[in-house]
């Protein structure tokens, strides 16, 4: 049995109008920890992404 490991990514605008990207990737259990501190943060267009090995995600414009 083959047990696939898959990584995500996030991109989001802080609240000041910023958009970000993230600079690493997170397990689902991780990422969803993740988007949560996002949104309590007052993030939005919170897009998560999933990621090839060794890939991030684009910063939006």
């Amino acid at each position: 049995m083959r047990i696939i490991m898959r990584s995500y990514g996030f991109t989001w605008t802080d609240p000041d109008g910023t958009p970000r990207a993230s600079a690493v990737g997170y397990d689902q259990v991780s990422a969803g920890r993740r988007q949560t501190e996002l949104e309590e943060a007052g993030a939005t267009d919170i897009e998560r992404v999933e990621l090839k090995p060794g890939e991030l995600p684009s910063m939006r414009r």
